[in-house]
C-alpha cells in the first residue's frame, strides 16, 4: 500500500523534512532524558514530579484547581491522578477540595514540596543552561519559540495537545 489514507494521498516527506523531524524527534526525547536522569541524580525527582511543583511553587497562593493543572500540563486525567497521589505521599503536594466547584479539587505545594524544588532549581537550571540555551544564538532562540507558537496552536486546533 502507498502513503495513501482512503481516497485522499498523504505525500512523503521530502529528504530534508524528513531530516529536520528526525532530528526535532531526536532532540526533544534527548532533552527529556537528560532532564530526567539530571533531577533524578541530583534531587531524587522525577522530571514529572518536577513539572508538577514548577507551576504550584509560582502560583501566588502556592495553589492550582487541578483542572488547571491538568491543562497546563497537558497530560491525562489518570496521569495526573496517579502522580498527585505519589506526590502527596511523599509530602510534596496536598488536595483538598475546591470551594468554587464540588466536584473538583485545589492542589497545593507542600513546604517540604517548596524546599525539593528550591533545592532541584539550580542544578536542572545550570543543566538546562549548559546542555541547551548556551547552544543557541539568540536567533535560534527566537526561531524556536516562533516555530512552537505556531505548531503549539495548530495541535490544539487538531485536537491533539
Amino acid at each position: 500500500m502507498d502513503s495513501t489514507t482512503g481516497t485522499r494521498h498523504t505525500p512523503w516527506l521530502s529528504d530534508t523534512e524528513d531530516r529536520v523531524w528526525r532530528s526535532f524527534l531526536t532532540l526533544s526525547r534527548s532533552m527529556e532524558r537528560a532532564v530526567d536522569r539530571q533531577l533524578q541524580r541530583d534531587s531524587k525527582l522525577s522530571g514529572s514530579e518536577y513539572e508538577v511543583l514548577v507551576p504550584l511553587s509560582e502560583s501566588d497562593s502556592g495553589e492550582l484547581p487541578s483542572r488547571d493543572l491538568l491543562r497546563e500540563l497537558g497530560w491525562e486525567r489518570s496521569r495526573l491522578s496517579h502522580m498527585l497521589s505519589r506526590m502527596e505521599r511523599r509530602d510534596m503536594i496536598c488536595r483538598s477540595p475546591s470551594p468554587t466547584d464540588a466536584r473538583g479539587l485545589v492542589v497545593g505545594i507542600t513546604e517540604h514540596g517548596r524546599e525539593v524544588i528550591a533545592r532541584a532549581a539550580p542544578a536542572h537550571l545550570e543543566m538546562v543552561r549548559a546542555a541547551f540555551m548556551d547552544r543557541l544564538s539568540e536567533e535560534e532562540q527566537t526561531a524556536l519559540v516562533s516555530i512552537a507558537d505556531k505548531v503549539l496552536p495548530r495541535l490544539r486546533s487538531m485536537d491533539l495537545a
